[in-house]
């Protein structure tokens, strides 16, 4: 007998397998993806269909496909393709054969035994009916699995420590939770709860509707059962930009000739944004919150008593799963092993133990850093040009893309510097300066111009930042090659002491502001490329992050408070030795610099600085 075992997720939207091999445990199979959707039908003419073809033709052919089969395992209900019946363990066979094929392919020998998963709530009838499956796909089923200890495993949580540990996961097709504790080897499951009838599915329904609506409205025309080829397609608009929503900020959904009336072809073109599409799910992921607090109280835990929370299922890359979590438990929950893959990466880090191999846990490449630009927002009731906030945060795996949008500070602005920080604090400052480049000739508009930061950090850990102007689609780049240099101990002391520096001979002001001359920054480590119109179709369409509205401060506006800071601090060094005419005026230009700083009317501020400097000239010559 051989001693490959794989690992398998019988997923109830996709599936994967994963085995030992050259010394790390990975996912098998064809594509960039490696997942198999858990899709089994009969095309027209009988022909079985596995995967991605039997859910190409789930929205035109239902009564030959099916789908989230999982959800009938353990019943006595059968499933009917065509004119044929199965019964929930023969579809879930054909889907764990075509795995057990993928694997046998990949490895150049026969897969025969297998580690299977299971969600933690399913019942013995459901356990029994998984294993009845993995032997009609001819494998031996050597371990049933549940579903959060292979995220435990895949994680790696090995050491003597007690830990207790939330699994979060929100699939395609299911959501559970389940409060657990880790020592060692022993994962004991304290409570669970779920709906296994809420998954990323239920998100795509939602994002149908919104688009169904958008193109009556657009149209006066309704799409009914009658038009099942349109609804495919606006099915597979919505799952993309589902999809695309999670790393930008917003995506633009064009299906030309969705429908023809009349001889006449009807188009949909809209624009949807990370924010309307958060508030659209915002009920449904709030009840998986409800679900969180049962757990906690069937565990006889409090959220203070968690220590990690880890995020598994395809569907909690949407951002705000994250922040809704964040929010509830104090606790940033963790997402550096692939949410789709963990379950299936977990199980074949105990195949493998079972096997004879040492694994500890899955091996995976992650971003060390947090990435992010400097912008002009309100720290502390006052305006502040060093606000900060990350785009790709420390431990997202590797490679990874995200955008988001910043908006110019002013109206007819037509340049902003981008200043590129690798660290986690709120005040930029505090962090490590990367990069930095200018973006020129902006349109010069009326409104706040809205500016896209596409953030790009490779698996050599090369990071490239792009500033792309959303109504023109221009664009600029820089590539920062040193990104995830580690900072020596010097230079991370040198740059706290810079900061404290400066902290400590800072003035109360209106303005929250440090002199940059001061600072030390480094050099831009690629070529800047001239800003170049790209085709409308190339870039990513916008919205503001999490609905925040933040500013990009000019270098014009940004060397003019400069000034400001510095003409108020002369001031204030030499009130003491003013007469009460010059202490009475000088007063009243701060208090009109202050007024012009909070309405951003520059030429007003540069009249009254002018004037406050020419005060304070006379003062101290005399």
């Amino acid at each position: 007998m051989s001693d490959l075992i794989v690992g398998i997720d019988l997923g109830t939207t996709n599936s994967e397998v994963a085995a030992y091999v050259d010394g790390r445990v990975r996912v098998l199979g064809p594509g960039e993806t490696k997942m198999l959707p858990s899709c089994v039908g009969l095309s027209p003419d009988g022909k079985l269909l596995t995967g991605e073809p039997a859910r190409n033709q789930q929205l035109l052919y239902p009564e030959r496909t099916v789908r989230s089969v999982k959800r009938k395992m353990g019943s006595l209900e059968n499933v009917t393709l065509g004119d044929k019946v199965f019964s929930p363990q023969e579809i879930s066979a054909l889907i764990l054969r075509e795995l057990a094929e993928w694997a046998s392919h990949e490895l150049d020998q026969r897969v025969g035994r297998a580690v299977i998963t299971v969600p933690a709530y399913f019942s013995d009838a459901q356990r029994t009916a998984t294993r009845e499956a993995g032997m009609m796909a001819g494998l031996e089923v050597v371990r049933i699995l549940n579903e959060p200890t292979a995220a435990s495993l895949a994680y790696g949580f090995r050491d003597s420590a007690r830990r207790t540990v939330m699994i979060y996961d929100l699939g395609g097709g299911t959501f559970d939770v389940s409060i657990v504790t880790i020592e060692g080897d022993i994962t004991e499951v304290l409570a669970s709860h779920g709906n296994n009838q809420l998954g990323g599915d239920d998100f795509d329904d939602l994002l149908v509707k919104r688009l169904e609506r958008e193109f009556h409205q657009q149209h006066g025309f309704w799409l009914s059962n009658n038009h099942q080829a349109a609804r495919a397609r606006l099915w597979w608009a919505a799952e993309d930009a589902k999809k695309r929503l999670s790393s930008e900020p917003h995506v633009k959904v064009r299906e030309e000739a969705l429908v023809v009336q009349d001889g006449k072809p009807l188009h949909l073109e809209v624009e949807v944004s990370r924010l309307e599409y958060e508030r659209l799910i915002l009920p449904l992921v709030e009840s998986t919150l409800d679900s969180v607090s049962k757990a906690l109280e069937d565990a006889a835990k409090k959220p203070g008593d968690v220590d990690a929370i880890l995020l598994v299922g395809g569907s909690t890359r949407t951002p705000l799963v994250s922040r809704l979590l964040q929010e509830r438990t104090g606790l940033e929950p963790r997402q550096d092993v692939h949410p789709d893959l963990c379950v299936a990466l977990g199980a074949g880090v105990l195949a493998s133990r079972l096997a004879g191999h040492d694994v500890e846990r899955v091996l995976v490449d992650v971003s060390p850093f947090s990435f992010g630009p400097s912008y002009l927002g309100e720290r502390g009731g006052a305006q502040y040009p060093h606000c900060y906030r990350p785009i790709i945060r420390r431990n997202t795996p590797l490679p990874v893309t995200r955008t988001e949008s910043y908006y110019t500070s002013y109206a007819r602005q037509t340049e902003v510097r981008l200043e590129i920080f690798q660290g986690d604090d709120e005040d930029a400052l505090r962090n490590i300066l990367v990069g930095d480049f200018l973006v020129e000739r902006l349109t010069p508009v009326d409104e706040p111009n809205e500016v896209m930061c596409r953030m790009n950090l490779d698996i050599d850990g090369i990071l490239h930042v792009t500033a792309i102007e959303k109504r023109t689609g221009k664009s600029k780049q820089i590539t920062i090659t040193n990104a995830l240099q580690a900072k020596s101990d010097a230079e991370i002391a040198n740059a706290r002491k810079r900061i404290e520096d400066l902290y400590a001979s800072r003035e109360p002001s209106f303005v929250d502001y440090e002199d940059e001359d001061d600072m030390e920054s480094e050099p831009d480590e690629g070529p800047a490329a001239e800003m170049e119109t790209e085709p409308a179709s190339d870039f990513q369409e916008p919205a503001g992050s999490n609905g925040h509205v933040v500013s990009m401060e000019s270098p014009e506006w940004a060397e003019t408070r400069r000034s400001a800071v510095e003409a108020i601090q002369r001031s204030r060094r030499l009130l003491d030795s003013m007469h009460q005419e010059d202490k009475e005026e000088a007063l009243e230009l701060v208090q009109k610099i202050e007024a012009a700083v909070a309405s951003h009317d520059s030429s007003s501020l540069r009249d009254a600085i002018k004037t406050l400097e020419e005060l304070l000239f006379f003062v101290e010559t005399v």
